[in-house]
């Protein structure tokens, strides 16, 4: 499988990354049990096909501890230079507390131990409640350490625009915000899209196909309740579309987006993840990868086989002027896990 040039972006002046991001949150225990050996076998699949780029987090059940395997692997059978083509991209998700540089420091460490590196590429910082301005001290040792050589760069998920804003102003340089952004979701183009145009951020994107949601499988089909929502993405991902507009609105833009999908020849999660990489400062979209136990490597190759023109844009923005504003419902990006 040859991916076009297209299909990576400068995303930094030392990390060149694939725009679909392969998404370790499926391995967390939250998807089903997933075999240590079928994944890292599954993760040589990713990276020959040109996905190389890794997206993960420090409570990601054993997220971490696959990409160390992955890279011990990857040196024995291809050696040394083979780490140079594969990107991982972590994330630190502390309880709100007082931070010491003893404390960033450590947490940092455990990361560096359990990825079997001497530097993290991009470390991706959450934090729960912004009351508690102990994030911006967090920030600050973080940058602290990305000076001393154990960070490459910093960034953040899921802050708002105006905590974005602050931690901007407080000189702390950050390359990206991974934020919700899908046809369901549009938060992003509120604020947060035209704050970072203006001061060169990116955004990493998740839930860009609503955990499978927008797809063949569900056209057509009646509202799913209950035990069919079987993993906590699908639950996650219902209760979005509930606040978007509901199932009856879902099932209108699953029919546009499969007529679209169709004159293209390619699948409506192609067409959902097209139209918000194409959205700007969009660096790339986080795609859960279920390693080892579904793969969609063929599928998401197509992703960067068309174009969407200016009529399959505004035939998708008209079912999206029918939906609920989840701005006003949610608040900005990431509001939904600070209530």
């Amino acid at each position: 499988m040859n991916l076009p040039q297209s299909s990576r972006l400068q995303f930094t002046t030392d990390l060149n990354i694939s725009r679909l991001l392969n998404g370790m949150w499926q391995v967390s225990g939250a998807h089903g049990r997933i075999n240590p050996t079928s994944a890292i076998q599954a993760m040589f699949q990713y990276v020959d096909a040109g996905f190389t780029t890794w997206d993960l987090a420090d409570h990601y059940g054993p997220a971490e501890d696959f990409i160390g395997e992955f890279r011990r692997q990857l040196i024995a059978t291809r050696g040394q230079e083979a780490l140079a083509n594969i990107q991982a991209f972590t994330k630190w998700v502390p309880r709100p507390t007082k931070m010491t540089k003893k404390l960033v420091e450590e947490n940092i460490n455990i990361s560096l131990r359990r990825m079997a590196v001497e530097c993290l590429d991009l470390m991706q910082f959450h934090w729960w409640e912004y009351r508690d301005k102990n994030y911006l001290d967090a920030l600050k040792y973080m940058a602290e350490l990305q000076t001393e050589g154990k960070i490459k760069h910093l960034a953040l998920t899921n802050f708002d625009t105006e905590h974005l804003q602050i931690i901007t102003e407080a000189g702390i340089k950050i390359v990206s915000n991974q934020v919700q952004f899908s046809l369901v979701d549009r938060r992003p183009e509120v604020k947060m899209i035209q704050f970072c145009q203006e001061h060169d951020i990116q955004l990493l994107t998740y839930g860009t196909v609503c955990g499978g949601f927008l797809s063949e499988k569900y056209v057509g089909v009646s509202e799913p309740r209950g035990s069919e929502l079987a993993t906590v993405s699908l639950r996650k991902y219902k209760n979005m579309i509930d606040g978007w507009g509901g199932w009856q609105l879902f099932q209108e833009l699953l029919s546009v987006l499969k007529t679209i999908a169709d004159k293209h020849s390619v699948s409506i999660p192609n067409i959902a993840l097209r139209y918000i990489l194409d959205k700007p400062t969009v660096a790339g979209a986080i795609v859960g990868a279920r390693l080892g136990i579904a793969e969609h490597l063929e599928d998401n190759a197509r992703v960067f086989s068309f174009t969407l023109d200016t009529e399959d844009c505004d035939r998708i923005d008209a079912i999206s002027s029918k939906s609920r504003n989840l701005y006003q419902l949610i608040g900005d990006c990431g509001d939904e896990y600070r209530r």
